[in-house]
């Protein structure tokens, strides 16, 4: 694979090797190894980097609007207030990353992988995660106001304090044996439509519905 396959947009210096603050925005970069690559601050809009292996990477503080990450690789990468936002992500591995602060607004983001991520303070407002992995994440303070949950697992998730559900769908959600009872936004119909067990503790005035717990499909 080069690590040079990229084309020319826009004026981006598309051929340029890795390096903090590089601008390649547009660039197509699809099936190539940036594995420990420096990219904090880089300007990476609209990119596409599909199948593309960024692990270990330093994407700190880059901005990724509108980017493809489609079955791209991001384990252990550091992207930490990183704009994710409206990135394509179907089936992406973003496990073991550290994102606190980051902006996934308006991802897609069905069946990606964020176990063992560091989530903190990070925003999934409106962004489409259904069957999504957060398994043994931190989602301290993270916000899925919005969010499309149905069948995401939140097993073993770690967090303190509260973290966000205002509206979210959460249907078939997994959230057996976590302590909920901290949680912003969340309702008897989000939890009728989710999966949890004589574990899962709730917020004040809401309880178990007689479907739980749920079989895993």
């Amino acid at each position: 694979m080069s690590l040079l396959a990229s084309a020319p947009a826009h004026g981006a210096a598309c051929g340029a090797l890795p390096a903090n603050y590089v601008d390649w925005t547009d660039c197509s970069k699809k099936n190539i190894m940036l594995q420990g690559s420096p990219l904090q601050g880089a300007k990476l809009d609209g990119a596409d980097f599909s199948l593309t292996d960024l692990s270990g990477a330093d994407i700190s503080g880059a901005s990724l609007e509108k980017t493809t990450l489609v079955r791209a690789w991001l384990k252990g990468a550091k992207a930490e207030k990183t704009n994710f936002q409206k990135v394509e992500g179907y089936r992406t591995g973003f496990s073991n990353m550290q994102a606190e602060g980051a902006s996934f607004v308006g991802a897609e983001l069905q069946r990606a992988d964020f176990s063992g991520a560091n989530l903190t303070n990070a925003d999934f407002e409106k962004a489409e995660l259904g069957r999504a992995e957060f398994k043994g994440a931190t989602i301290t303070g993270t916000r899925f106001t919005l969010a499309n949950l149905s069948r995401a697992d939140f097993s073993d998730t770690i967090f303190e304090g509260s973290l966000v559900f205002d509206r979210a769908f959460m249907y078939l959600t997994r959230i057996e044996g976590i302590d909920l009872t901290q949680a912003k936004g969340l309702t008897q119909e989000q939890i009728n439509l989710s999966c949890g067990n004589a574990d899962t503790k709730l917020p004040e005035g809401l309880a178990a519905p007689s479907s739980w717990p749920c079989p895993f499909d």
